[in-house]
């Protein structure tokens, strides 16, 4: 049996996304107290050592212990396991696609590996003004999740695009 080459770029990009967060994560944790800052753009971009308990933005945070277990210990392998499920349908030849999944998945698999190891997601970008907005931090892992979201957003729309096109051509 033949592994199709889409297989091939979802393991490598997920593995090279999942190392280098990984490897950032444990400079943060091992090497910075919790809360500890330092800037690298003065009143713009830091790195600060956050723990987040909660989701994206740190929703679900303040939601008791139990269901927060749960639920962010089941929701990584069942997005997983559509994110396989979804990439079975997608042509060897749509790169960007792949690509975009394999971002995902590697951002899932980042983050799970927190949870399981820690009970939290080490989080170190942080992105404010000075004290007027102030961006929740994150970390590689989220940010090749909302990169694999946004290129697949953006996919969707040029096709959708270019099939009104092609529709409108046809009337």
């Amino acid at each position: 049996m033949k592994l199709e080459s889409k297989y091939l770029v979802l393991a490598t990009v997920a593995c090279l996304v999942v190392a280098l967060d990984q490897l950032t994560k444990l400079y943060i944790h091992s090497g910075w107290g919790l809360g500890e800052s330092v800037p690298v753009i003065r009143d713009i971009f830091h790195i600060t050592y956050v723990r987040n308990t909660g989701a994206a933005f740190g929703i679900f945070r303040d939601v008791p212990e139990l269901f927060r277990k749960l639920f962010f210990l089941s929701m990584p392998p069942i997005a997983m396991v559509i994110i396989t499920a979804m990439l079975r349908g997608v042509d060897n030849a749509d790169r960007w696609q792949i690509f975009s999944l394999s971002l995902i998945f590697g951002g899932a698999v980042g983050n799970y590996i927190d949870r399981l190891r820690f009970g939290y997601v080490v989080d170190f970008l942080d992105f404010h003004y000075k004290d007027a907005w102030t961006y929740p931090a994150f970390n590689v892992a989220d940010s090749a999740i909302v990169t694999g979201v946004c290129l697949l957003l953006l996919i969707m729309t040029l096709r959708d695009r270019k099939a009104k096109r092609a529709n409108k051509a046809k009337q």
